[in-house]
């Protein structure tokens, strides 16, 4: 009986293994992540039930008057209905033209075809807020400068721009980065079409014109409805732009309803600000699944074995379409930049009938601020710790959703999916009743274990990287799928640690898209204001805050948020620009294998005669 028993009860042991060190590993993940991702958001659905009057003070008591209330509460459901039409009127503009600069870009023999994608990439690295003021200065119905400039001609009275208007919104968010962006994600997607099907086309007799809409487009349907799909997830983005182009109007998006029920209310009304957040999540959980089915719906394949590039010629339209597309980049880029340098040196933007027009006070004003200068080290602080952490970490959770069997990724990857969608006044909402507020929880209402990273940079350093998460996991996931293994294998082999293999083996391999990375994140921290505005104080001031409170019509100092303007611009597009040239070289490098064995080759040719070696007749030289 004992015979028989022991190996059972060996098999019973042996059935009981200890944990592997990945499954610790990636509980931590699922914790940490679920923790400040996830549970900002839940514990914003939960605070919609708590009905005191004062959220910091008592105790909770639970109820549904604040849901009651929301439907009397002065525009709270219009707001909503404000951010789905003013997305709607820029996606409607903005993705025709888009589409059409992407087919220019990549199909036809327009001259300096990459230099003009590059330059959509610099639009795409101006932040929203010197945007934003550019247009304000050139726009403003009562001194912008070209409202100015047309009412000195003789039949013009009045100038008929008003940037404080719905169409100066939608004007102001398609100059911002609504076409850019999507000329960014469909340009190569058409670059890397088959032309074989285009040259049959055109033997048929089709125009150019014609096969566009009847070939071309219908190819490219996949990556022009991925884009369409991710812009569904913008839809509560915005915030700066509607602040100070809708808040003279009396025009609110949810996001700005938010920031004035919290911030700009003398007595904040927290209870109708989350059900407004709550009502949000409650559509953003609806689009998720819609975005999710339209991205998995349908596949056209567009690039196979026999692929044949191709381009197409213009013939008489080249000039005018290359015109055309240079001069929408001057209005994305080089135009707000001088609206920028131009304003910051006037004593009133559009007043040329002053005794003085022309001034250095506002520079002055501005460096002799201490603020700026706290705003200039936090801005900093915020971009580079956010440009060296995110891609690292990105680059960690990709190669465990892709590079390991671990149980619960497919929980991981839902958690990084969703957060993506979180707009970022929410996340700053969520984040600070999770620094502030006691937990939901009886016995645990006096517990703040998080009360010590409020009005430091740490929290607006975690708010930022949960803004990029989604979109830097994924690229880092594209990247990892394309790798193959074996060098990490040949590594293990050798006795090298997971720790020292990824940093000898990955980093290397990754250099060009980590770079790519820390670019991006580098430009949204510079330049972010919703995803930091409710949990920053004055100690942890962001450039892109004080141009925004310099620009508030209270403060009245637009000149001086110019300057703000300019020199985010200059960190954005300067410095982000630059490590991506220096530090796409740290990468694989082709040309440096090419350049060797062009050495070696000519090392051999010098050699040949020394050894009294000769070609034979009619050999090509080496």
């Amino acid at each position: 009986m004992n015979v028989t028993q022991a190996p059972r009860a060996v098999r019973r042991r042996a059935s009981l293994k200890k944990p592997s060190s990945g499954t610790f590993v990636m509980a931590l993940l699922l914790i940490v992540l679920g923790f400040y991702l996830i549970w900002p958001v839940i514990l914003l659905m939960i605070n919609s039930l708590d009905t005191r009057p004062d959220w910091f003070v008592g105790t909770r008591e639970w109820g549904l008057d604040n849901w009651r209330n929301a439907w009397s509460e002065p525009g709270l459901l219009q707001s909503l209905a404000n951010s789905l039409m003013i997305w709607w009127l820029t996606v409607a503009i903005s993705f025709p033209i888009a589409v059409l600069i992407a087919w220019v870009l990549a199909r036809t023999k327009i001259p300096w075809s990459h230099g003009l994608e590059f330059m959509f990439w610099i639009s795409y690295m101006m932040p929203g807020i010197s945007t934003v003021l550019a247009w304000i200065m050139l726009m403003d119905p009562s001194f912008g400068l070209f409202n100015v400039a047309l009412t000195q001609l003789p039949f013009i009275d009045e100038g008929p721009f008003n940037i404080f208007s719905i169409q100066g919104i939608v004007w102001t968010h398609i100059m911002a980065n609504g076409v850019s962006v999507k000329v960014m994600l469909m340009t190569p997607a058409f670059r890397n079409m088959d032309a074989s099907m285009e040259e049959a086309a055109r033997v048929s007799g089709a125009s150019t014109m014609r096969t566009m809409l009847r070939v071309t487009l219908p190819l490219m349907i996949s990556p022009m409805v991925l884009v369409f799909a991710l812009q569904l997830l913008r839809i509560f983005q915005s915030f700066e732009t509607e602040l100070l182009l809708g808040g003279p109007i009396g025009f609110f998006v949810y996001s700005t309803k938010i920031f004035e029920m919290v911030r700009q209310s003398d007595i904040p009304n927290y209870g109708g600000a989350t059900v407004l957040a709550s009502i949000t999540l409650l559509l953003i959980a609806i689009i998720i699944p819609l975005q999710r089915w339209i991205i998995s719906r349908k596949r056209y394949t567009t690039v196979t074995g026999s692929f044949k590039p191709g381009l197409i010629s213009l013939g008489k339209w080249n000039g005018l379409v290359f015109g055309s597309i240079l001069g929408l980049l001057v209005l994305l880029t080089i135009g707000p930049a001088i609206a920028l340098v131009v304003g910051s040196f006037m004593t009133r933007v559009g007043y040329f009938n002053l005794n003085t027009v022309w001034t250095f006070a506002h520079w002055e004003y501005v460096l002799s601020d201490n603020l700026f200068f706290i705003a200039v080290r936090t801005t900093l602080a915020l971009a580079i710790t956010s440009a060296i952490l995110s891609p690292l970490l990105f680059s960690v959770i990709a190669y465990i959703l892709v590079r390991t069997r671990l149980s619960g990724r497919w929980v991981l990857d839902l958690i990084i999916w969703g957060s993506g969608a979180i707009p970022g006044i929410l996340s700053s909402l969520g984040l600070l009743w999770l620094f502030l507020g006691p937990f939901p929880f009886p016995g645990l209402e006096g517990f703040k274990p998080l009360f010590f990273l409020y009005g430091t940079l740490w929290a607006l350093l975690l708010v930022v990287i949960i803004q990029g998460n989604t979109t830097g996991t994924n690229i880092m996931k594209g990247v990892f799928v394309q790798i193959g293994a074996d060098m990490e294998e040949a590594a293990r082999v050798a006795g090298a640690g997971w720790i020292r293999t990824y940093f000898t083996i990955w980093i290397p391999l990754l250099m060009p898209s980590l770079i790519l990375l820390m670019t991006l994140n580098f430009t949204v921290a510079a330049g972010t204001v919703s995803s930091i505005i409710l949990i920053a104080d004055r100690g942890t001031m962001t450039l892109s805050l004080l141009a925004l409170e310099y620009a508030d019509p209270g403060i009245g100092r637009r000149e001086e948020a110019s300057i703000v303007g300019l020199f985010i611009m200059a960190m954005t597009v300067g410095l982000a620009s630059t490590a991506r040239a220096f530090g796409l070289k740290l990468g694989i490098r082709h040309d440096v294998r090419a350049t060797a064995e062009r050495a070696a080759k000519r090392e051999d040719a010098a050699s040949a005669p020394a050894s009294g070696k000769t070609s034979a007749p009619g050999a090509p030289a080496p």
